[in-house]
This record gives C-alpha cells, structure tokens and sequence, in this order.
C-alpha cells in the first residue's frame, strides 16, 4: 500500500497504472492542483484499490491561487483530500498567508461535508498546520506526510488524533527514525512520495512504500508478518468512514 504518491507525475503514468494496481492493495494518488485532479480521476477511473485525492500544493499556492474554488467546490465529490498543507521553507516562506487562506478554507469545508480523509504537506509549518487542524476539529482524519516537526509537534498533532504516513526517503535518517519510534503504532501507514523521493536517485516506484516493514519491525520489536497485519489493520480503520 501506499497512502501518498504522485502516480499522475511519473514518466508513462498510464503504463505504470496496471502495475500497481496489481501489487498493491491500496494507493492514494495524490494531485497538486485541482485541475490535475479532475483529469487524474477521469484517467485512473474504474480500478477499486487506487484513489486520487483533490489537492492544491502549497509549493504551487501562489501559481494556482486562481483554482481556489474549484477546489472548495469538488470537496464535495471527493472522499480524499491531498496534497494540501503549508510549506514554511525559504522559497515558499512568502506566499505563507496564501497558503494558510487556501488552507484554512478547505479544511473548513472537509468539516462542512462531515468530513475527509486527509494528507497533509506541513514542511517548515507544522505548528501553522496543527493550528488549523485544532482550529476545524471535525474535518475529518488528517495524515501528515513525511512528518519533519519537532517531537513536542509530533506530540502536539499525536493529542489531535492525526495520522502519519512515513517512507523509505523519510526513514533514511536518523531523526526520520527518532520521530518513528514516538508514533502511534495504530496510526502509521507505508508512502512513498514517488516520483519526487528517490533511493539511489531512482524514484520510488509506489509497491516500494512496503520497503519500510523491515525497519517498523525493529523500531516496535514485532516480526514482519505482524507489521504487516498492522499495517492492513491501521488501513482497514483508516478507511472505515470512507
């Protein structure tokens, strides 16, 4: 399974669709822009086990500000909500107030439609991205993708009941691995955020999100098989109001 990849964004997308639809049970194909999600759903219609999310990316905020109510206005329609977030890096630090307006309006919204299943970009803005999450209690299940906070954010969004979806690219280092260790066990899901994470500067194919079993296994001291139960469990409850 794979709760957070960009299938859209690889080179021969259509190709590669037949092959992860067969070796895997679940992937959340997440968009970057509104448009995008209206021609990925139309695309990757009609396979059981691949759902596309409706996002705006918070990267491409101030480039895509003008498909704002076309966001807000196919939550509706849409069970799964990603990419969105905040993105508090140098380059994207000026659009920030954008970003939180966009944000805050579609969280909003996820609470107004009795809410969503939602992955969340939150690099360089955690606490911003708590805040709105605190802000909007009933928007649904948030995941943070690919978690960089600190451990008193990781806390913080672990008490708002958010969920964590975590990676080969995320646990290749050591505070990736640290932050693991503090995570709800019953809410980790596998991603691999391909194509734009790598190994070996290949990007991630999205059946790789399953390469992180070996490692949760030594991090929560189970066996394979059991990591592997978890994990359908985790999904299984993830998507029960779907």
């Amino acid at each position: 399974m794979d709760l957070h990849c960009h299938l859209d964004l690889y080179p021969d997308a259509l190709k590669l669709l037949p092959e992860v639809v067969k070796r895997n049970q679940f992937t959340l194909v997440v968009t970057t822009s509104p448009r995008a999600w209206v021609a990925t759903s139309r695309v990757f219609a009609g396979y059981e086990n691949v759902k596309v999310a409706l996002g705006l990316h918070p990267e491409i905020a101030e480039r895509k500000a003008n498909e704002r109510d076309l966001l807000l206005s196919n939550v509706a329609q849409a069970p799964f909500i990603g990419e969105v977030g905040l993105d508090g890096s140098p380059r994207c630090r000026p659009s920030l107030p954008l970003q939180r307006a966009i944000l805050e309006a579609v969280i909003a919204e996820c609470g107004r439609q009795g809410g969503r299943i939602i992955s969340l970009h939150s690099r360089g803005a955690t606490t911003e991205v708590l805040d709105v999450l605190e802000k909007y209690p009933s928007a649904g299940k948030p995941i943070l993708h690919w978690f960089s906070g600190t451990s008193r954010e990781l806390q913080r969004a672990i008490e708002l009941g958010c969920w964590f979806s975590v990676g080969p690219a995320m646990l290749s280092g050591a505070k990736g691995r640290e932050l693991l260790s503090k995570m709800p066990t019953d809410r980790v899901l596998p991603e691999t955020d391909g194509p734009f994470a790598t190994v070996n500067k290949a990007p991630l194919m999205p059946w790789q999100a399953k390469d992180i079993v070996g490692l949760l296994a030594e991090t929560w001291r189970e066996s394979e098989d059991g990591i592997h139960a978890k994990l359908a469990s985790n999904l299984k409850r993830l998507l029960s109001d779907a």
